[in-house]
């Protein structure tokens, strides 16, 4: 594949991962504050939902297995990933199953509207992982944009407690915010951490190795957040809970599954954009939803809206158009830098340096 195509193939790769980031990113929360608000509480199985389809990955993995027998034959590797990062994503499973039950645990405190300024504060704590981990680089835009989250987060933390749900103490409330913004932390460790295994892995990053890392992942999360239920007896418990839904046993069971389906949605953009870009762009594209989160949660659970959230969501999205507006000028700028490295192409050196055996 030559080097237009490889650039048009990850602009692809990049819009399809981002997309189903921000649908996955949206839908999550929404569906598990649903279960939450309407009689759910089983906070160990929205963790398991958030991770419990990945064997559903092992398809296209069988598929790339089959397609690599073809054409390399016997030699066809069935597995990528080595010993030791095997043991290193089994780590990163672990912490971010931890992330994914205190992001849970935040969610059946906290209204959705403040969950989801919260959850700006991610990249924060993914700019600053990311610094450290995989000595990424900032530019004015950045910095600003992460000063701009992180003021409008603590903002939010200074009222914390004045949006309380009906019948939430105050104690609980608080605890749910300190848990969700824990998960947060988290989760802006784990996802430099597997970019600094994409980097030092020594072995090219294909669409195989990308969904073997993806599964390990998952299943590691998966069989945390299930062994946590077999001992909470949660599985046990479900059907009795879905009897007893406000919304009904079927619509129970319907938001069960779709959280299933948009977590898988949401894993599958999260570990494209590791591929096509970077950790940080991960956090961005997490932060594109907080706006539409936002909107539904007031439309949909009829959620206050105070002047503190008000003034923090638009430092949010100041923040964000600060980034973006900085991709879009370092993008410009590499642009310019490939169109001079094709105007002065290899071509045009050759036919401009005289032969060797020349008497110029």
């Amino acid at each position: 594949m030559d080097q237009p195509s490889i650039i048009i193939h990850n602009k692809i790769v990049f819009f399809i991962s981002f997309t189903l980031n921000i649908l996955g990113a949206t839908g999550i929360p929404l569906l598990s504050r649903l279960y939450f608000v309407h009689g759910g509480s089983r906070t160990w199985l929205t963790t398991w939902l958030q991770n419990c389809g990945c064997p559903i990955l092992l398809i296209p993995l069988a598929i790339s297995y089959f397609c690599r027998l073809k054409t390399e034959g016997p030699n066809a590797r069935i597995t990528f990933t080595r010993p030791l990062w095997f043991l290193y994503l089994v780590l990163i499973g672990l912490i971010l199953g931890l992330a994914a039950f205190l992001y849970s645990k935040g969610l059946q405190t906290l209204p959705l509207s403040t969950a989801t300024i919260l959850s700006a504060t991610s990249l924060v704590f993914l700019a600053f992982f990311a610094f450290l981990i995989v000595k990424q680089k900032f530019d004015a835009y950045t910095i600003n944009a992460l000063v701009l989250l992180l003021v409008g987060s603590i903002l939010l933390g200074l009222k914390a407690g004045s949006d309380k749900p009906v019948g939430e103490t105050k104690k609980t409330y608080i605890l749910g915010f300190i848990l969700f913004l824990v998960s947060m932390v988290l989760n802006g460790f784990g996802y430099p951490a597997m970019e600094f295994m994409y980097k030092k892995s020594k072995q090219q990053i294909s669409f195989a190795f990308m969904m073997e890392v993806q599964l390990v992942v998952s299943f590691v999360c998966a069989a945390f957040a299930t062994v946590a239920m077999l001992i909470n007896k949660d599985f046990q418990a479900i059907p009795g809970e879905a009897k007893e839904f406000e919304l009904g046993e079927a619509k129970y069971y319907i938001i069960l599954v779709s959280t299933c389906i948009f977590a898988q949605l949401y894993t599958l953009g999260l570990f494209g954009l590791l591929f096509s870009a970077s950790a940080l762009i991960v956090g961005i594209a997490n932060a594109g939803a907080y706006p539409i989160t936002e909107v539904l949660s007031v439309i949909i659970f009829h959620e206050k809206f105070q002047a503190e959230k008000g003034i923090s969501l638009a430092l949010s999205l100041w923040g964000l158009a600060s980034y973006f507006y900085g991709e879009y000028k370092r993008e410009k700028k590499n642009q310019v830098k490939e169109a001079e490295i094709i105007t002065i192409s290899p071509t045009t050196i050759i036919e401009t340096t005289p032969p060797a055996n020349s008497h110029v």
